[in-house]
């Protein structure tokens, strides 16, 4: 090298961490991505979903984070989506996932799921018993409430509950509440891609119940969560793995996955749900979760012609 060299420098990556308005600066969990793709020479600014004028195309990556606001704009979000050129987790993935009804899909494969009654005008409640109502589209446990309907009270709640979500125009879950979340809690699965680029387990954590009662129609993008790691059972593995292989194209082409689990009358684990498209990842809660998904994310920006994910 002569005096007038100037040593090679690693080309710069841009990549949009997605968000929503109501969280410009992004999730606290999510900023913890920052440091290590800076020093992987990844610039990743915070833009909103919605936010006008935005140059999608500008950046080699977008990563599909705490955008917890579109379940009253799921046509316009994935319509969104689709139009975003390089896209993680990708357009036909977040259509699909962000309707509830995928857990059909997940039962016609074999894969044991909380029982769900669907409801678009009207619903015979059950007469009695713990039950759990919600939208089919929706995200935080939003809208979500526990009743018992053996008691009058509660019965009118629920009644009142799913008339609100059907007036809205809104698809409505209905659930048996799998009372093990009250002792033993539910598991959540987290993957992340492994060295070689595939998604593989990366950790888990207990969340204790979050639903206290009946839900009254209160504001908020999500509802507070108590959170511990937690060591998942042979059986919780199993069935993350049998849960992934339903999702649409090759779910080991994903970024992230989430699969949330609780343990049914039988004690053996079901699928509440399946997060593929804004999950939280609780990466503080494992050590080197997020540099192993920021080395992911500047391995997908450089490689963006292999990763033109619409």
């Amino acid at each position: 090298m002569t005096s007038n060299s100037v040593p090679a420098t690693r080309e710069e990556s841009r990549v949009a961490l997605v968000t929503c308005g109501e969280i410009p600066d992004l999730d606290p969990d999510d900023r913890l991505l920052l440091a290590p793709l800076r020093s992987r020479g990844v610039t990743a600014v915070p833009v909103a979903w919605d936010a006008e004028g935005v140059d999608w195309a500008g950046f080699d990556l977008a990563v599909l984070r705490s955008t917890w606001d579109y379940a009253a704009r799921r046509e316009q979000f994935v319509d969104w989506a689709s139009a975003v050129p390089r896209l993680a987790n990708p357009a036909d993935v977040v259509r699909w996932n962000t309707d509830k009804r995928y857990l059909r899909d997940l039962a016609g494969a074999g894969v044991p799921v909380v029982p769900t009654t669907w409801a678009v005008d009207g619903v015979d409640l059950p007469d009695g018993g713990e039950y759990v109502v919600k939208p089919a589209v929706g995200a935080g446990s939003v809208d979500t409430g526990r009743y018992d309907l053996g008691l009058p009270e509660h019965r009118e709640l629920a009644q009142a509950h799913v008339a609100r979500l059907q007036a809205a125009g809104r698809l409505v879950m209905v659930q048996p509440y799998l009372t093990a979340v009250d002792t033993y809690g539910e598991t959540s699965l987290l993957y992340l891609p492994d060295e070689s680029g595939r998604l593989a387990f990366s950790h888990a954590i207990r969340k204790g119940a979050m639903l206290g009662g009946p839900d009254e129609g209160g504001a908020g993008l999500y509802k507070e969560e108590t959170i511990r790691p937690r060591r998942p059972l042979d059986a919780e593995l199993e069935l993350g793995e049998r849960a992934l292989a339903v999702a649409p194209g090759d779910p080991h082409s994903l970024l992230y996955a989430r699969v949330d689990l609780i343990p049914g009358p039988d004690d053996l684990p079901v699928v509440v749900e399946l997060e593929l498209t804004e999950p939280s990842l609780f990466l503080a809660t494992a050590e080197g979760a997020a540099d192993r998904l920021a080395a992911a994310v500047a391995t997908r920006a450089r490689k963006r012609d292999d990763y033109y994910v619409t």
